[in-house]
């Protein structure tokens, strides 16, 4: 059976730590993987990424003090969030570590209880469906705006 020790902040398995502690992320490698390796983040601005951090709740995942992974949700703690920016680095896939760090972001005492939790995903539907994602309803009613990297600086 595996250990897992839980508070409001770290949880514990297998040598591996979830932490909500913005003190111990490596916004280098989360800019690396994010600026150079992800598909939907290329060409972000670091001290865009930088804000974004500042303003969301984020969960940092660790293997001997080295950050390995990541997610940020954006929300109001109350009703409604958005989860973004969601990684394992490659060397580290495939040992059920997005799924350990799904279940702790569900399971966060601070997100308890919102009535809508959303994301957007080219790749990881068999991930998210696991945890009661599914396609959006009523597509028609959800409006955006969309701009690439690097974003107009009137609009920043």
């Amino acid at each position: 059976m595996t250990k897992v020790i839980m508070n409001d902040d770290v949880f514990i398995k297998k040598g591996f730590l979830i932490s909500t502690d913005k003190g111990l992320l490596d916004i280098d490698v989360i800019y690396k993987y994010l600026n150079e390796d992800s598909y939907w983040a290329k060409g972000i601005p670091k001290e865009k990424l930088e804000r974004a951090i500042a303003n969301s709740m984020c969960f940092g995942v660790y293997h001997d003090k080295k950050q390995i992974g990541f997610a940020r949700m954006i929300t109001d703690k109350a009703t409604f969030g958005y989860l973004a920016d969601v990684f394992v680095l490659d060397d580290y896939r495939g040992a059920g570590l997005s799924k350990w760090l799904m279940q702790t972001i569900m399971q966060h005492p601070e997100l308890q209880g919102m009535r809508r939790w959303s994301l957007a995903t080219a790749d990881a539907h068999g991930l998210y469906e696991q945890f009661g994602f599914t396609q959006i309803t009523n597509p028609e009613r959800w409006m955006q705006i969309f701009n690439s990297y690097p974003i107009p600086a009137e609009q920043n």
